[in-house]
């Protein structure tokens, strides 16, 4: 198989030409545009242009490469008589391909390689067989791509990595599966491209095809995947469909069953390469079952894939939204793209059409705001922050035959599909609304936990009829529930425990295995959100600890986020960048999120502009730093979507509000949070009145509750037991994460514990208070202890952190052991236990001694438990502990053997990981903090802006002995050298100050549309009337280092430290020369004109070294006019107007233009 990185690296390339063919080609630009104003106004896509254009281009380039590894494999193993390409097949091979070019670039000495590959596509598309695949939709006839970029697509097939032989024996086509996962990085993020299993597809197949048949007759039976992707639902009902007509019909031609198969079977995808590949698999599949060596002798077959959003009403047939109805009275269809099937999309489409509904549909969240809309406007179920299972799991059940009253007829539905559904609210309509009343699920099949090859999103597997839920016959739910998920990666996965024990005992009830429980059960249980698929006794214990008992929601006045911004990146940095950009302390504050809050304490974070306060939303324009800071963002915050699905702008909102926020739960400052998405509970207590993210939800006491009112509620819910409940009932992130690798281990897997589930935790009689009190108050000095935070004053000297470094080994292994007694005292609280198995002053407690650690040691269960927390195994209680305490533990692992509720309670899964920051990262973080708050001291930066170079930094700061002893720490000896050691350090603290050095030609084009914007808005400011389009956002690799990144984010705000000027350093200095990124725009380019005066004039510069200084000065120059355009004392009227004569006047005496500033600028026209 070609290498994914070079097929990818070849759709990129052909991405960045097809831009410039477009934008080279008046005529073919205005087509787009005019396609895309006409989807805009159908709803069809809410995103810019440029946004929309980069998923058109991809489409296209990845048809160019497609198209050509179709001609490869057809010349690799001889389908067609023509050869093309060529590669390594000594039958098809590069010499003989490059004769025939020669013999045509020859016969047609005007044409190119462009059209030479085309040659190959005409040919195809001349074809029976394979016109379908190249016919007019396909892109790859609609963009040209120039001929030097043919050129190299086709020289890319003769040599390197896409020099392979494509030949398969058996004309296997499952590579080409792996190729629609796999070419474009682009596709597989926006379509969340994914492939399913052959061992999930036949699984799913013989619960629901093998039915239909049954049932309704191999003639009548009609199979659709709506999200078909590369087509393997597609290709294993081909090839049971044709089994099933060859043993029934034995005497019936093979070529008059493949048609009829065909005609049964249909597949729509909204990515047009998909379709093509699908195709090309069904395609071949006929060919080896015929018999048949070379395409050319293939009959025409009608292969029913079509391209085209199977979430819309193609035809007049169903409308649920307004706007859709209005169309059709109008006699208006639904827009189609110049890459969609519309017309076959209008029959494969209708609702009710088929015996069996199969596929894997996508589970991502729609961003684009206008399909959102739509799909919420079509489809009931959609609610509140859906995913597209939502959508989808309606429409295939819509696909399906309808039953009739008494439930004949009605067709079969199976599909895997994201669990999140189960327990995040969005699911709350399709669970109770749709699932309950409309259709009839049969079985629900926890996949969770089986290892099942893709990006990790835990699934279900759904199977069920399109009929109504009826006593007269529908039986109960077969109820697959998980115990364990998959120990380990399994080869081949379809090999997994989990998977196997699943696949052969789906079908006895009652069966139960350390891995899963199957069950028949009432269809009560599940007409209510959430779901809960848990076995293993999980749910006996539920009900002991939620029999009768209050809820947390009847003793709080309110939970969830104080409020969310929908604009982090706009709006949220650390103080420290606040301060730089002289935004006012007024007007921003402490913000919490989610990781932030680990063991019973709230670490170090950001800030966020918050201009609000008591009576409401503060006019920005009363604080110029803030307003300053905001300016540059301001379209991107306007269009910001509101909750009545129009903009900010729209709606007369200010561009500075958050988007919800919540003033209430400011009035008292008192609030407990917790991380909501986090492997175990991790609760806090907040005294300052922070403001608490989405992802760091608080929960709100009456006003005159009291401290020990807030610390009875910690302790508990700190607890092992509210870990347990709460991983009952909400959402279970999965055994995948982004490049995490396979998470094998429960106690490793994320949940998302939010604020609706928290309201129903079952609170016990009384509470552990005091131990909570002792934990929080050790929490709290393990704060305080560490030296150079924010603010920190202390210089981080070696006495001070070996001190401190003791002070938090003692204070975590005391809190260890204080944890342990609060869960075993939480046991009995609830009544889980009767004897009281507490201590009142335990010893100390390293990881490794708890007693669910003794009983696993012993048992040599979860060896990676001991591994990953790099804790000592023990299997008996230690030696040196008290004996009372060892008789205490001894009694502890007893009761864990014993009792099957404490056995699930006193788990990895729900005890406390203390994984938070080791000492070296905490030391580490510490000193380079202080020393970097150092390097922006003002007596280094303050008085006539001048950038320093590294060498001229180490030369002032040299003999400072703070600064030698802190870097003597960081470097680990006194003997180095102090320029290179704050060169290592400084490294990744700068951002340049020209596009071109910053950005690759991808994000220069992005700078060029925020500049566009900018320009827009002044234009605005000045009261005209301007249409602006909202500018793209960036991504990591639109910058040119990683470190520009992390430091500017999506939105390219300025976050880092210094500036850095490269080539305008010294000529006999050749480290990195820097400004003080805490400098604003008149500053900079003060400092800027002093490096360019001094090198005229002192190192007699020529003008190719001293253009870019004045293109910097340039890049500053808009911002000097909008900001510095009044009279100052200093200049001769306004700084703005004194830099843009400069600018000229060196021009002029360099004999350049502003031509020059602007290639060196890098930014292109928008």
């Amino acid at each position: 198989m070609i290498d994914e990185k070079a097929l990818q690296g070849q759709v990129r390339r052909l991405v960045d030409d097809l831009r410039v063919v477009v934008a080279d080609r008046a005529a073919l630009r205005a087509e787009l545009r005019q396609e895309y104003e006409n989807a805009r106004a159908d709803e069809r896509v809410g995103v810019a242009f440029e946004v929309w254009l980069d998923d058109v281009l991809d489409q296209a380039a990845v048809a160019w490469v497609l198209g050509c590894l179709f001609v490869r494999f057809c010349e690799d193993n001889a389908l067609v008589e023509g050869l093309w390409i060529g590669g390594p097949e000594p039958h098809a091979s590069v010499e003989r391909a490059l004769q025939h070019r020669q013999e045509y670039l020859i016969a047609n000495p005007r044409e190119n390689d462009r059209e030479w590959l085309r040659e190959a596509f005409r040919y195809l598309a001349g074809l029976r067989a394979t016109a379908q695949i190249f016919d007019h939709h396909n892109q790859l006839w609609r963009f040209d791509i120039s001929g030097p970029a043919a050129e190299e697509l086709r020289d890319f097939f003769h040599r390197g990595a896409g020099f392979v032989s494509l030949r398969r024996d058996d004309l296997d086509t499952r590579w080409l599966g792996d190729v629609y996962e796999r070419i474009s990085a682009h596709a597989r993020k926006t379509y969340a491209l994914l492939q399913t299993p052959d061992f999930v597809e036949e699984f799913i197949l013989d619960r629901t095809l093998e039915p239909s048949v049954a049932e309704h007759g191999l003639a009548r039976t009609k199979v659709i995947d709506p999200t078909c992707g590369s087509g393997h639902f597609l290709l294993g009902a081909f090839h049971r469909l044709v089994a099933k007509w060859c043993e029934s019909e034995p005497a019936t031609d093979i070529n008059i069953i493949i048609e009829r198969v065909h005609a049964q079977i249909t597949g729509v995808d909204i990515n047009r390469f998909a379709v093509a590949i699908a195709r090309f698999r069904m395609l071949v599949a006929g060919m080896k079952l015929r018999g048949t060596s070379t395409l050319e002798r293939l009959p025409g077959w009608n292969i029913r894939v079509a391209t085209g959003d199977s979430l819309l009403d193609w035809g007049a047939y169903r409308s649920r939204a307004q706007s859709d109805l209005i169309a059709l009275m109008e006699g208006n269809s639904v827009f189609a793209y110049e890459s969609e099937d519309d017309v076959l999309l209008k029959e494969y489409l209708r609702p009710g059409s088929y015996t069996v509904v199969i596929g894997n549909p996508p589970y991502i969240v729609v961003s684009d705001p206008a399909r959102n809309h739509l799909y919420r406007a079509i489809y009931t179920a959609c609610h509140r922050q859906y995913a597209l299972t939502v959508p989808f799991a309606q429409r295939f059940f819509e696909l399906a035959a309808r039953g009739d009253e008494a439930g004949r007829e009605a067709g079969h539905v199976g599909q895997i599909t994201s669990n999140a559904f189960m327990r995040r609210e969005f699911g709350t309509k399709l669970i109770e609304d749709f699932f309950a009343n409309d259709v009839e699920l049969t079985e629900i099949i926890d996949t969770s936990g089986a290892y099942i090859p893709g990006h990790g999103t835990p699934t279900v597997i759904l199977i069920g009829r399109n009929r109504r839920p009826s006593n007269r016959y529908s039986a109960g739910v077969r109820a697959v529930l998980a115990v364990r998920g998959e120990p380990e990666v399994p080869i081949p996965a379809s090999a997994g425990i989990v998977w196997n024990e699943i696949a052969e005992n789906v079908d006895t009830p009652g069966y139960e295995s350390a891995w899963i429980s199957v069950a028949q059960l009432p269809r009560s249980r599940f007409s209510k959100h959430p779901w809960s698929l848990s076995g293993g006794g999980s749910g006996a214990l539920v009900d002991s600890l939620e029999g009768g008992r209050a809820r947390l929601g009847s003793l709080i006045e309110s939970v969830g986020y104080t409020g969310q911004t929908n604009a982090d990146s706009a709006m949220i940095a650390s103080r420290r960048a606040m301060r730089r950009f002289g935004v006012e302390e007024a007007s921003y504050r402490r913000v919490v999120s989610g990781e932030e809050v680990r063991d019973f304490s709230i670490g170090e974070g950001e800030y966020a502009l918050f201009l609000y306060d008591g009576a409401g939303l503060i006019d920005i324009d009363s604080l110029p730093g803030a307003a300053r800071r905001m300016w540059p963002l301001r379209t991107t915050l306007f269009a910001r979507r509101t909750f009545a699905k129009t903009s900010y702008k729209e709606e007369g909102r200010s561009y500075w509000e958050w988007h919800q926020v919540a003033l209430a739960r400011l009035r008292t400052l008192m609030a407990i949070s917790w991380g909501e998405v986090s492997t175990h509970n991790h609760f806090a207590l907040d005294r300052d009145g922070k403001i608490f993210k989405q992802t760091a939800p608080c929960i709100k006491l009456p006003a005159d509750a009291t401290e020990e009112d807030h610390l009875r509620l910690l302790g508990v819910l700190n607890s092992s037991t509210a870990c347990f409940w709460l991983k009952q009932v909400s959402h279970n992130k999965g055994s995948q994460g982004v490049n995490e690798g396979f998470k094998s281990q429960e106690w490793e897997r994320f949940y998302q514990f939010n604020a609706t589930k928290l309201e129903g935790f079952p609170l016990p009689p009384t509470y552990p208070t005091d131990r909570a009190r002792e934990i929080d108050n050790l929490a709290r000095r393990l704060l305080s202890i560490t030296p150079g935070g924010e603010g920190e004053k202390r210089t981080p000297v070696r006495q001070l952190m070996t001190e401190a470094e003791q002070e938090h080994r003692a204070i975590q292994a005391r809190m260890i052991a204080l944890q342990e007694e609060l869960d075993w005292e939480v046991y009995r609280l609830y009544g889980l236990i009767d004897e009281d198995l507490t201590c009142t002053n335990p010893p100390p407690l390293g990881l490794g001694e708890r007693s669910f650690e003794i009983v696993l040691a012993a048992a040599g269960e979860q060896p990676e438990w001991f591994t990953r927390h790099g804790s000592t195994r023990i299997t008996k209680p230690k030696d040196n502990w008290p004996a009372e305490y060892r008789v205490l533990v001894e009694k502890r692992v007893a009761t864990i053997v014993e009792n099957r509720h404490i056995a699930l309670l006193e788990r990895p899964e729900c005890k406390r990981r203390w994984t938070g920051d080791g000492w070296a990262k905490i030391r580490s973080a510490a000193l380079h903090n202080w020393l970097l708050d150092r390097l922006e001291s003002p007596d280094l930066w303050d008085g006539t802006p001048t950038p320093l170079s590294v060498a001229q930094l180490a030369e002032r700061l040299g003999a400072d002995l703070d600064v030698r002893e802190v870097l003597d720490q960081l470097v680990g000896h006194d003997s180095y050298d102090v320029t290179k050691a704050l060169a290592g350090i400084l490294a990744e603290e700068h951002v340049p100050f020209l596009p071109a050095h910053r950005y690759k030609p991808a994000g220069l084009r992005k700078r060029a549309l925020w500049e566009r914007t900018w320009a827009l808005q002044r234009r605005e400011d000045a009261g005209e009337k301007v249409e602006i389009e909202v500018p793209p956002k960036y991504s990591s690799a639109d910058f040119a280092r990683p470190s520009y990144w992390r430091a500017r984010g999506k939105l390219d705000v300025p976050k880092e430290r210094f500036i850095s000027y490269p080539r305008l350093g010294r000529d006999a200095d050749s480290t990195e020369l820097l400004g003080w990124a805490g400098w604003d725009h008149l500053t900079q380019a003060q400092a800027l004109a002093t490096v360019y005066m001094d090198r005229r004039t002192q190192a007699a510069w020529t003008a190719d070294k001293l253009l870019p200084a004045l293109a910097g000065i340039a890049e500053l120059e808009p911002w000097l006019h909008q900001w510095y355009a009044e009279d100052r004392p200093g200049y001769p009227g306004s700084p703005a107007e004194f830099f843009t004569d400069f600018i000229n006047g060196e021009l002029a005496r360099l004999g350049a233009d502003r031509s020059a500033l602007t290639l060196l600028r890098g930014v292109p026209e928008a």
